[in-house]
């Protein structure tokens, strides 16, 4: 995809928490508990978090396969590319509707604590709201999960004060008195109405999961998404195991089965020192913040279902569209269109939970989904995050929920079975006839190696070099560390490629001829990332060494005399950057390519790089200049009293890395041992800011010299 048919990366770690933690708290704990405590007794807060144990294999396999692959459609996508357009038509349009209808039930959900104050029509309401949420979300997505942050902080700001205030009313209630009153016996109707009561609450964690369908848009996805959803999970936990417990303490049994609001009562029980019913006032809100970031986070994740499938031509392309706020503004307005259908026509809350054995399949799908992709062993499917105890967890992630749908009920299982022919009719319908791609599953088993689908290889690679390098990918240290080459006369390609390989199989036991007949190779058959006068050459070779670059600026061009056989303009290359790295790294590889073709990309690349001065300012345009300090020693009274010193015996600003010590026209790979000379050129990779604080020192200006 170009940059203009990407989604905006606008999300953070706390968006990413938002949406999770939104997209749970709603019927789950203001609705359920009650119905919940019916089938099982006092047992009803472990069965909230047993659920929340169930959830794990499904949590673990979204972060792993949204860092992978960081696509709008999260579920969709993944099913896609791991079992093929099929089964991926059969979860993208099945969740899709199922989000949906989870969406209206939220809205329309809010109405039980409504109306304990006013008693106001509630479908008109929740259409109003629909559209007002439609409305933002088409803005951006940054604005929608800004309101997201919002009525979240509002929701834990009330139930933090509702579970702190809940603990102390039963811990002066005496917790032995207690337990003898209220949680015994504590498996009221058996281990099977337990067990049932945990399939029946599980689906409170459902939305857990939601905030896949926005990786494209959340920054650093290998750090936000996992970590947002593991805290999103605690929380979520926490408030389920402890909410319900003071429900189940504070609340006679048979007024907490039969209430539908039971949140509201309790605080009515033990919130009476506050003036006026301000307690139950504060519940209220909370209820209502709840429903509305679940009908707020439904919409924007469920809108880039739509959006996915068109651009792989599964459902109109007219939903692959960005509108004016780069938003996917068709998507968004048939969501919200299907999600007022579904409130003024249909009894969302009982279809809602049919629904809910949907979820359920697609978690045990995406489980799958992980063995598949890791099972391929396709080059580019290198994910941020591993989900751990592989393949036991997985194997029990895609069984599990066959076990929690049978616990629903045979209305469930039609409802799913429906859904699923539904969709499948449209694919065979619609989209067969319009896609040609096969799914990870053929790479899985090589007994079906001639479906391989190389496009999936391919895709995967470009998801890869976009994402550009991890925080433990050493890319400033490959930089710092490369050789720089440069040609006033034109070279042939065969004079550049031979001295490029001599500095490349430097500490190799490589054939520098051999090296280079690859290299010439990989240029002449056009698999070599060019555009502005730039080329990146690469290659992997044996060895389990550290990634080699040589960084080459001919002012000229090359002087080719077969230029029919380059796919580039010879004549026109000024910039090239030789790239080695081990067999063993391909993800890393691919990173590393990825983040110097966004380096050349920049309009002035080419202009700097030409313009720059010594071999430092070459290495400083690609790594940033704010990144990176070259330091003379005995150039200042500061440096001065380096020399004859040991770098272990210097001091440097924390966390800084000396990258190279170039002395005369030697370069040093440096150690702890190694002693400074006069003259010596220090090049230091670090934080910006001490960076730009340590310079100040270095020349005596404030905050004032660097002592050894």
């Amino acid at each position: 995809m170009s940059e203009q048919e990407r989604l905006r990366k606008e999300l953070g770690l706390f968006d990413v928490y938002a949406i999770s933690t939104g997209a749970m708290f709603s019927s789950g704990f203001f609705l359920l508990p009650g119905l919940a405590a019916a089938q099982t007794g006092p047992s009803v807060a472990l069965a909230y978090l047993v659920a929340g144990v169930f959830i794990l294999p499904a949590m673990f396999a979204v972060a792993e396969l949204s860092t992978a692959m960081p696509r709008a459609g999260g579920a969709y996508y993944f099913l896609d590319r791991a079992m093929g357009p099929l089964v991926g038509t059969v979860g993208g349009l099945g969740t899709w509707l199922a989000l949906v209808l989870k969406s209206a039930f939220a809205l329309v959900g809010m109405g039980a604590y409504l109306a304990i104050y006013v008693d106001i029509p509630i479908e008109p309401l929740a259409i109003g709201l629909t559209v007002v949420f439609m409305t933002v979300n088409i803005v951006g997505a940054k604005e929608s999960s800004g309101l997201q942050r919002v009525l979240v902080t509002v929701l834990l700001g009330i139930l933090l004060f509702f579970l702190v205030q809940g603990v102390v009313e039963v811990l002066s209630m005496g917790f032995g008195q207690v337990t003898a009153e209220r949680f015994t016996p504590f498996f009221a109707f058996g281990f099977t109405g337990f067990m049932a009561t945990v399939g029946f609450v599980f689906v409170s964690y459902a939305g857990l999961t939601k905030v896949a369908s926005v990786a494209e848009e959340v920054r650093d996805p290998d750090r936000n998404i996992p970590l947002g959803m593991i805290l999103s999970l605690i929380t979520a936990a926490t408030v389920y195991a402890v909410g319900v417990y003071i429900l189940v303490a504070v609340l006679p049994p048979d007024e907490l089965r039969s209430d539908l609001t039971p949140v509201a009562t309790a605080a009515a029980a033990f919130f009476d020192w506050l003036p006026g019913g301000l307690g139950v006032v504060l519940i209220v809100v909370a209820a209502i913040a709840a429903f509305a970031s679940t009908g707020n986070a439904g919409i924007l994740s469920a809108s880039r279902y739509p959006l996915a499938m068109a651009r792989d031509n599964l459902v109109s392309p007219r939903f692959a569209e960005l509108g004016r706020f780069r938003t996917p503004t068709a998507a968004i307005i048939a969501t919200a269109i299907l999600m007022s259908a579904a409130i003024l026509l249909l009894d969302v809350e009982g279809i809602a939970k049919l629904a809910s054995a949907f979820q359920l399949l697609l978690f045990s799908l995406l489980s799958l989904a992980v063995i598949i992709m890791r099972e391929s062993e396709i080059e580019g499917y290198d994910p941020g995050f591993r989900s751990p105890l592989y393949p036991w967890l997985h194997i029990f992630g895609v069984l599990a929920p066959f076990w929690l749908i049978a616990e629903m009920g045979e209305m469930a299982v039609l409802f799913t079975l429906g859904l699923i022919g539904l969709t499948i009719g449209w694919y065979f319908h619609y989209a067969e006839p319009r896609v040609e791609r096969a799914g990870a599953i053929f790479h899985a088993f090589h007994r079906l190696g001639r479906m391989r689908h190389r496009g999936l290889e391919g895709e995967l690679r470009d998801i890869l070099q976009e994402r550009g390098v991890r925080e433990e990918d050493p890319f400033q240290e490959v930089v710092a560390r490369s050789d720089v080459l440069e040609f006033e006369k034109a070279p042939t390609l065969e004079e550049l490629v031979a001295e490029v390989s001599e500095h490349l199989v430097q500490g190799l036991e490589l054939d520098p001829d051999e090296v280079a007949e690859r290299l010439c190779r990989e240029m002449r058959s056009g698999f070599v990332p060019t555009g502005r006068g730039t080329a990146i050459p690469h290659i992997r070779v044996p060895g389990s060494g550290r990634a080699r670059l040589v960084l080459v600026r001919c002012r000229v061009g090359i002087d080719d005399p077969r230029p029919g056989d380059l796919p580039m303009d010879p004549a026109g290359l000024q910039a090239l950057f030789f790239l080695a790295s081990p067999e063993e790294g391909p993800g890393r590889h691919l990173r590393f390519l990825g983040t110097l073709a966004t380096q050349v990309e920049d309009p002035d690349f080419l202009e700097r790089w030409l313009g720059a001065g010594e071999a430092s300012e070459l290495k400083s345009i690609l790594l940033r200049d704010e990144r990176i300090l070259t330091v003379a020693v005995g150039a200042t009274p500061q440096t001065h009293a380096w020399v004859g010193h040991t770098l272990q015996e210097i001091h440097l600003p924390p966390n800084a890395l000396v990258a190279l010590v170039r002395r005369g026209s030697e370069d040093i790979i440096p150690h702890g041992s190694t002693r400074l000379q006069e003259g010596d050129e220090l090049t230091l990779l670090g934080d910006a800011a001490q960076l730009r604080e340590a310079a100040q020192g270095l020349a005596g200006n404030a905050p004032g010299p660097l002592p050894v």
